[in-house]
């Protein structure tokens, strides 16, 4: 059964607070706040040198939101630096990896989606 299927059949709860705060309190690498559907959001938290392993979501959006630190996110092979206040959109099927290259804790908040429909604006 697949992660989506399964979330599906359970009652979701709506959700509501500061995840930017909470984000800043957590100290776990990561950390579900809620999970629907057809999306998830989590907090999670890297160490010093440390990174959350790269991997390819085929069939899911992730947005990363970073709310303290510094590092790097690479995205099928490009290493961009992230600080707080940056945002990462990373497309399905992309090959990500966010790596901590400061001296505390990168922190933030992230969120994974299906997109159902495609806007233009």
């Amino acid at each position: 059964m697949r992660t989506n299927e399964l979330c599906s059949k359970k009652k979701v709860r709506p959700f509501q607070g500061r995840v930017t705060k909470s984000g800043r309190k957590n100290d776990f690498l990561r950390k579900v706040m809620c999970t629907g559907p057809g999306s998830q959001l989590v907090v999670m938290s890297i160490p010093p040198g440390q990174e959350i392993g790269e991997e390819i979501q085929e069939d899911i959006d992730q947005i990363l939101f970073i709310v303290a630190g510094q590092g790097e996110a690479v995205l099928d092979g490009n290493v961009t630096p992230v600080r707080q206040h940056d945002a990462v959109f990373v497309p399905a099927g992309t090959n990500r990896n966010l790596r901590n290259n400061g001296h505390g804790r990168l922190k933030l908040f992230t969120a994974y989606s299906r997109c159902r429909t495609a806007f233009i604006f």
